[in-house]
């Protein structure tokens, strides 16, 4: 986890230090037992969580009730007994126990009408609702964003519209700290550069990034998966800039492979591709908006689409590896198998291929291919790449079959092994389509490497799933794979 906040210990009277609270059962059982010590002669100091007037027995203790001290202390139970030396703590002990106690205060024959031992309360520092407030107000800043103070009567979710934050959806209000909560997702430092963003080449931080999640709705494991996302996204070869300024509806789609899926509770089943899944919308949409927040892609300005697709807002989805029958997207991308990564593709929205006749691997690779074929334009080839889903009862076929994806990819190459003169401007009525001069020659639809195939999917539905994607090679983008360091 990234670093935590300095608590610097405070200087502590010397002798018995007790951190106790009114509300803990086990600190009124030990209420007389502090009073025996003082009364042996123990130089015993007294702080009080939550009512400075408790222990009666001791007449009150001093005021913890801003939990300053408890949080230094760095306390999880109540009641903690320190022994003190020269104002350091020099050993500790929690809840009752008399053996504990006895040890650690030089006192015999404590509480002898109490049990040997009884575990204590949660300190009130590590309340879900106060860790991440306390970590603020006693830790000191260690943010170097920008603050941005709200009026106080300015609505949190209006002000970060009106700011231009938003993707047109509602926002969490990225407080430092939730950010420092997202922070604690990594070991990497919150100053490291993870990228430079396009399109206005802006470096971001792990920091930068961590806002931004927080902004989509992330919970703080999530932040690996986001972080691999934005470097894959800002290399040179996915060329997110071009991916904006492009008229083509697209945008990039996340496949997340190995086993931070199952960590993080993914979803590549039933409505993979779709809403519901905390961890695939939000981690999508954390990329999508560390785009537009810090590289400055914003639709109308660079962001030229004509027609954009939903899954700008957020494509992300992991694949089915348990089910599949064929090696995992990342292993066939060259990662080792076990590695979590993310596969980042130039997609549009997807399309569904529909064959529910099909129980013969030859018939189902040719409705694919027919499919795979109308990718932007039926005669335009070797221009555009695809992500193919299948779905697990469209696998099922090829497993039976012994199909695997080897085979099923050199059967599709060769289904989609077109004759220029189909293909040519003006065939078949058509102004698009390749130069004239290609009518003898045989054009594949995709490139050696054009065509991704991956399993995912509910187990009902003889259905499979096309992502279209955009300009390949030099002049546009290609899909880049990235190790998630978790």
């Amino acid at each position: 986890m990234t670093a935590p906040p300095e608590r610097r210990a405070p200087a502590l009277p010397d002798g018995i230090v007790a951190v106790v609270k009114r509300s803990c059962p086990t600190c009124a059982l030990v209420g007389p037992v502090l009073a025996q010590l003082q009364a042996a002669g123990v130089a015993l100091t007294a702080y009080s969580q939550d009512d400075p007037a408790f222990p009666p027995e001791l007449g009150g203790a001093l005021d913890d009730t801003a939990l300053e001290l408890s949080w230094r202390l760095d306390l999880d139970t109540v009641p903690t007994l320190l022994r003190v030396e020269g104002g350091v703590e020099v050993a500790r002990t929690v809840g009752w126990s008399r053996a504990g106690w006895e040890a650690l205060t030089g006192v015999e024959g404590l509480g002898p009408s109490l049990p040997e031992q009884r575990p204590g309360c949660g300190s009130l520092n590590v309340e879900p609702d106060r860790v991440d407030e306390l970590a603020v107000r006693f830790g000191g800043s260690r943010l170097r964003s920008r603050r941005v103070e709200l009026a106080a009567l300015e609505d949190e979710v209006e002000a970060l519209y009106d700011r231009g934050w938003t993707d047109g959806l509602p926002v969490v209000a990225p407080t430092e700290a939730r950010v420092l909560r997202m922070l604690e997702g990594t070991d990497r430092a919150a100053d490291e550069v993870v990228a430079v963003v396009p399109p206005d080449l802006v470096a971001c931080t792990v920091e930068k990034v961590a806002v931004n999640a927080v902004m989509a709705g992330c919970r703080p494991e999530y932040l690996p998966v986001v972080l691999a996302a934005v470097e894959a996204a800002c290399t040179d070869g996915f060329n997110v800039h071009g991916l904006l300024a492009t008229t083509m509806p697209v945008g990039p789609v996340v496949v997340v492979n190995g086993p931070v899926r199952q960590r993080l509770g993914m979803n590549s089943g039933v409505n993979a591709l779709g809403q519901g899944n905390r961890a695939n919308l939000t981690i999508g949409r954390a990329l999508q908006l560390v785009i537009r927040n810090v590289g400055g892609g914003r639709p109308g300005e660079v962001d030229r689409a004509t027609h954009g697709n939903p899954g700008k807002l957020s494509f992300c989805f992991a694949e089915d590896e348990e089910g599949s029958p064929w090696e995992p997207l990342s292993v066939e991308r060259g990662f080792a198998a076990g590695a979590s990564t993310v596969t980042l593709f130039p997609g549009e929205g997807p399309r569904s291929v529909v064959d529910q006749l099909s129980r013969t691997p030859g018939s189902l690779v040719r409705s694919l291919a027919a499919c795979l074929r109308t990718v932007h334009h039926p005669k335009l080839p070797l221009a555009f790449d695809a992500v193919l889903v299948v779905s697990p009862e469209h696998a099922r076929v090829f497993r039976d079959a012994g199909w695997d994806k080897a085979r099923l990819r050199a059967e599709l190459a060769e289904l989609l092994a077109l004759p220029g003169a189909e293909l040519v401007r003006g065939a078949g009525g058509m102004a698009e389509g390749v130069p004239a001069g290609l009518e003898d020659a045989m054009l594949g639809k995709f490139g050696p490497d054009g065509l991704l195939i991956v399993h995912a999917g509910g187990g009902a539905g003889l259905f499979s799933t096309i992502i279209g994607g955009w300009v390949n090679g030099a002049t546009g983008s290609t899909p880049v794979t990235r190790e998630v360091r978790e």
